[in-house]
């Protein structure tokens, strides 16, 4: 999410507002655009789900295929819809820059460019899907491909592959002491026979299956306020995963729901991951109160997809 609305923010955000757009809508675009990566192919989210969940990680990116693309349609139905209602907030490029775009020959080397890494995304998630590789190796033959790409355009250099494998050593090592610590703290849990306390006081309190989805899903959201999403997955899936088992719910669908829930705390004000992102690499006459105003839309996007996930299953690929 960070990489993801700090690079937007700093390239795209600029030109918006000089471009005349609303402040609000701006930002709103990047800090809900920067998480659409918790929940379309390839995602890590979805692929840490699968391990703490022990669902196959192809049937989860399978599943959120559609949901996923169905978001995106949201977001651009709601750009559309404001382009339409309030032509002011995002004004349209003048017809004579068009015209010299155009002639440039710029967005035709706009696609080129886009060409060979969808390709390389479309071989690396079809391998999946179709059963060839497993998640790990279809990650090792992306990281190939990535660095031939790099290599056909010659930026594979020896200081930039150093940096790559050190940030990427820092990364798994961070999850790995999370998944340790995890690990030790579930297996204390069972054995002190804590799944079986938890399904105590569900069965005492009366909870429906369904309220007692309701009540994980908020528990998870106001986490995202506070701590990462590794640290969801690692410490709080792995003590509900078997309860949701138990109560007969569909381990990849709960999945789903808990990826769009993350990607839908990191965006909520107050304490929005997203937003303190984009607040940090905002222009200074970018108030947090217009970040916070132009976040509220997709909130309500985000909050009515949940809730049509879960009235219609069938939603998921």
């Amino acid at each position: 999410v960070g990489a993801t609305v700090i690079t937007m923010g700093l390239i795209s955000l600029p030109v918006m507002l000089k471009r005349g757009y609303r402040a609000e809508l701006a930002t709103g675009t990047i800090a809900a655009s920067g998480t659409l990566g918790q929940i379309i192919p390839p995602s890590i989210v979805l692929v840490l789900l699968g391990s703490v969940l022990n669902v196959s990680v192809g049937k989860l990116f399978s599943a959120a295929l559609v949901p996923g693309l169905l978001l995106v349609g949201c977001y651009l139905a709601y750009l559309l819809v404001m382009s339409w209602v309030r032509p002011q907030s995002m004004p349209a490029m003048p017809a004579e820059e068009v015209a010299a775009f155009r002639k440039s020959g710029m967005g035709k080397r706009i696609v080129t460019a886009f060409v060979l890494p969808f390709v390389l995304i479309a071989i690396v998630l079809g391998s999946i899907f179709a059963g060839i590789a497993s998640p790990t190796e279809a990650a090792g033959l992306g990281a190939f491909g990535a660095l031939v790409l790099a290599a056909i355009q010659g930026k594979l250099k020896l200081p930039m592959l150093k940096e790559v494998m050190r940030e990427t050593t820092h990364l798994t090592s961070m999850v790995f002491m999370i998944l340790i610590g995890a690990t030790a703290f579930t297996l204390v849990f069972r054995g002190m026979r804590g799944e079986q306390f938890l399904l105590g006081v569900i069965e005492a309190s009366n909870l429906s299956p369904y309220a007692f989805l309701a009540l994980v899903m908020l528990i998870v959201f106001v986490a995202g306020f506070f701590i990462d999403f590794i640290e969801i997955i690692f410490i709080i899936v792995p003590v509900v995963a078997p309860l949701f088992a138990k109560l007969g719910f569909d381990l990849v669908w709960v999945g789903i729901l808990l990826a769009v829930n993350l990607q839908t705390s990191f965006l909520s004000p107050p304490f929005g991951f997203s937003l303190f992102y984009l607040k940090g690499v905002a222009p200074p006459e970018v108030k947090t109160a217009q970040l916070y105003r132009g976040i509220i839309p997709f909130l309500l996007i985000q909050v009515a997809f949940i809730v049509l996930l879960i009235l219609f299953p069938g939603l998921l690929g």
